[in-house]
């Protein structure tokens, strides 16, 4: 195969209201490649969560969706829901946020990843799927697969229940993984073992990863490229260590000043916040959606009026922001030393 393995083009999601049309992902591109990690970042309400299922075909009929997602060259979007059943769970596959609201209450733990493996390859049968099943937990890393396959998923901790939605979504070795928010509701302790699977995951299988999160702790260590966010629209899009040493957009920075620092000596100082809300996805600002909690706008012109067009600022490195220039020597420390 030329090209790469997903591309998602000109993505627009839209859904009517009583208040109007919400516009959850608007005019969103971007590309993962084979065996590449694609970290995508934002707040709640910028559009991760919704981009990842209209991807797998999962949003319900009233969202209307234009654009392309070309999985291998094929388009997704025009297919019909029966193509999408042999594809989801098999080439592609899911890892939601609330694994104990996933799994199915009354099956076991083991039963589940077993069916995962029956409706895709049932020509794998007896021994051989339970095997299977054994080998995906412990790849996972649950402590004694063997009986853990036999529990409930009300029996298993929060990080268990999340390393076993990871063994059923790998249960057909997928070539796209999307984990939507994975280590959300976790303690760090937990958070860190499924950091650990995934990497293990990703040195093990080889499987390309679509990482949809708001930690850019996991970001920094996981991903290869990143794509940030911002009420339905890329603002910027980096590698990863461009975008944690060089980022050029006024959100990405804000994001990164607030990240707290276990380095950082003086005792009593607050944490730096992006002044401001989210904004209406309904009744959205004129011009950049950013501009009302920019500390670096230009109003009027061209901040509030215009549409920001992104703009190459480095290799593989882009910023939809009229005011990319003037960032150039603004960092992370300096916004929060500005804030006071």
């Amino acid at each position: 195969m030329t090209g790469p393995l997903l591309a998602v083009e000109h993505l627009s999601v839209e859904f009517p209201t009583d208040d109007g049309v919400l516009h959850a992902v608007d005019d969103l591109s971007f590309e993962v490649g084979e065996h590449e990690v694609l970290g995508v970042v934002g707040e709640s309400g910028s559009g991760k969560t919704v981009t990842a299922l209209a991807i797998l075909g999962l949003l319900p009929p009233r969202a209307q969706i234009r654009g392309s997602v070309r999985f291998r060259g094929a388009e997704l979007l025009e297919r019909p829901e029966r193509d999408l059943e042999r594809l989801r769970g098999d080439d592609l596959a899911i890892v939601f946020q609330d694994a104990l609201a996933a799994f199915n209450p009354v099956l076991t733990v083991g039963d589940q990843v077993d069916e995962a493996i029956a409706v895709h390859h049932p020509e794998i049968r007896g021994p051989s799927r339970r095997d299977r099943v054994l080998a995906l937990l412990d790849l996972v890393g649950i402590p004694d697969p063997a009986s853990r396959a036999d529990q409930y998923p009300h029996q298993y901790s929060g990080g268990m229940r999340q390393r076993a939605m990871l063994a059923m979504a790998l249960a057909n070795d997928p070539a796209l993984l999307i984990a939507d928010e994975p280590t959300t509701a976790l303690d760090v302790t937990l958070q860190a073992q499924v950091f650990d699977v995934l990497e293990r995951i990703r040195e093990r299988t080889g499987t390309a990863v679509l990482l949809i999160t708001h930690d850019l702790g996991v970001i920094a260590g996981l991903a290869d490229r990143v794509v940030v966010l911002y009420a339905g629209r890329r603002v910027e899009t980096a590698p990863v260590d461009t975008l944690f040493a060089a980022s050029r957009h006024p959100y990405t920075l804000g994001l990164l000043a607030s990240l707290p620092r276990l380095d950082h000596r003086a005792r009593g100082t607050p944490l730096f916040r992006i002044e401001g809300q989210p904004p209406s996805l309904v009744h959205r600002p004129t011009g950049c959606a950013f501009h009302p909690r920019c500390p670096f706008r230009a109003v009027p012109e061209p901040c509030a009026t215009l549409v920001p067009p992104e703009l190459e600022v480095g290799a593989a490195h882009s910023s939809a922001c009229h005011r990319v220039d003037a960032l150039a020597d603004v960092t992370p420390a300096s916004l929060r030393a500005a804030a006071g």
